[in-house]
């Protein structure tokens, strides 16, 4: 019997180490596995009585954290997390009916992270952002500008979600997502701006071919408007709510310890775009689409995008710690949905990359979206060129376009990026954007135009 009891005490002194190390943390299974695996090396435990442990060690650490946190014992983990932004923005165009202007801009975002028994996760996260055509937040920008009197900002929520991961075996891995969340499509800013918050729902599955290979399928459906009884013009029929939905493939692979590539297609469609009129019930943010007197958009949009990335990792690099990664990536977009100006590509290389303390990375891409490629609402915002008017003229026929220097579909041009992470949780990134209109409005007109932002981000 003493080898047994001999075995119950280490047994219970490593529950008791696991969960003093881990206690409040996120960490305890990495804490509590390490140590469990030790003894299996040492030849304290089998097999078996590792399982037992491991099963024992989370009932144990549950109970603790629970009773240390007041929190139900179903919730395993809670993490808080959020960043603050500053800018400096400076726009400039070559017409001279275009006055430049500078601006003064912060983002902050806090959340809240629930990781549950049974493979659930509820997220809730905040930010800023200004008022957008009065029906709310900026959908694709979460900046508040310095104006209007040092007056109070708004707070809005920025992601609501629940998470399902019922499938984690290290070959499969599947999970589902409802709410307000994170993007799920892995696609450049030519298709959906990094600050875009879909809601609707969402699956991915991923399957592990070895350890070098992997492929994903991403599926969602995100909703754009809910409009009941509403009777307003451009609205065509109230029982049609507007949404985008979409599926892509990608296929992730690590060729060596310094090749990887990825290579990604995509399917995406608007459903019910008749009644996307920006005039009247959606915020209208970007210009570009042809759209007719009433404001609706004239033809379909369900493009195609092919995307892919290699990086090399250089053993060393000048003036930068560790390995050095070059990453030459593209994209192509094509839809069908439309006769003309229905393509847009990028293709750029990144040098290094930034997020620990000391490490840089510069970038460099060219872009040509068309007017009519994507649906102008959810691309990148910074990305954009001068019109001299409002769209009505070239081909379009939007009564409800902006003028000035406007961001969305029919502009090309060049972004230049650099990062510095001063500290592993302070970066400094400079962002300079130097476009023309695909095509200027009115015909004949200057649009080239240049957008310089400087930021400094803190992350927690």
């Amino acid at each position: 019997m003493a080898p047994r009891n001999t075995t119950r005490l280490k047994i219970a002194a490593a529950l008791a180490i696991a969960g003093s190390a881990a206690l409040g943390t996120s960490l305890h299974a990495q804490s509590a596995d390490a140590l469990i695996d030790k003894l299996v090396e040492k030849g304290i435990l089998n097999v078996n009585e590792a399982n037992q442990l491991r099963e024992e060690s989370d009932k144990e650490f549950s109970k603790a954290y629970s009773a240390k946190s007041g929190m139900p014992e179903w919730v395993t983990a809670l993490k808080i997390n959020g960043d603050f932004r500053g800018r400096v923005e400076h726009f400039s165009a070559d017409d001279s009916l275009f006055t430049s202007r500078t601006r003064f801009r912060y983002r902050a975002r806090v959340g809240i992270t629930a990781t549950l028994a049974e493979d659930f996760e509820v997220g809730v996260r905040l930010t800023s952002a200004d008022v957008s055509n009065g029906l709310g937040g900026n959908p694709i920008s979460a900046n508040s500008t310095f104006q209007n009197g040092a007056t109070r900002k708004a707070v809005y929520f920025d992601a609501a979600y629940a998470k399902w991961n019922p499938i984690h075996n290290g070959t499969w891995n599947a999970s589902t997502v409802i709410g307000k969340m994170d993007n799920q499509f892995l696609v450049s800013p030519m298709v959906f701006d990094p600050d875009y918050q879909p809601e609707g729902a969402a699956a991915q599955i991923a399957y592990s071919i070895n350890d070098t290979q992997s492929i994903r399928a991403i599926g969602a459906y995100y909703a754009l408007n809910e409009l009941n009884q509403i009777s307003l013009p451009g609205v065509v029929s109230p029982s049609h709510d507007p949404s985008l939905f979409g599926g892509q493939m990608l296929w992730e692979s690590k060729w060596s310890k310094k090749l990887e590539s990825t290579v990604g297609v995509g399917v995406f469609a608007l459903g019910s775009k008749d009644n996307l009129d920006n005039a009247a019930t959606l915020p209208n943010v970007n210009d570009g689409n042809t759209r007719n007197g009433a404001g609706q958009l004239i033809y379909n949009y369900n493009p195609v995008v092919v995307s892919g990335a290699v990086v090399y990792k250089l053993d060393s690099f000048p003036m930068y710690d560790g390995a050095f990664p070059i990453k030459l990536g593209g994209e192509y977009m094509n839809n069908p949905g439309a006769p003309t100006q229905n393509v847009g590509y990028n293709a750029g290389v990144t040098f290094g990359k930034s997020g620990e303390k000391g490490k840089w990375e510069i970038s460099y891409r060219y872009q040509v979206l068309g007017a009519d490629a994507w649906y102008e609402e959810v691309v990148d915002d910074d990305n954009g060129a001068f019109y001299q008017k409002a769209l009505g003229g070239s081909g379009f026929a939007n009564a409800v376009g902006g003028f000035g220097y406007r961001g969305g579909t029919n502009v090309k041009g060049h972004l230049v990026t650099m990062r510095y992470s001063i500290t592993d949780s302070l970066t400094f990134v400079f962002t300079y954007y130097l476009n023309t209109l695909v095509l200027p409005n009115p015909a004949g007109s200057t649009s080239a135009a240049g957008h310089f932002m400087a930021d400094l981000s803190w992350k927690f």
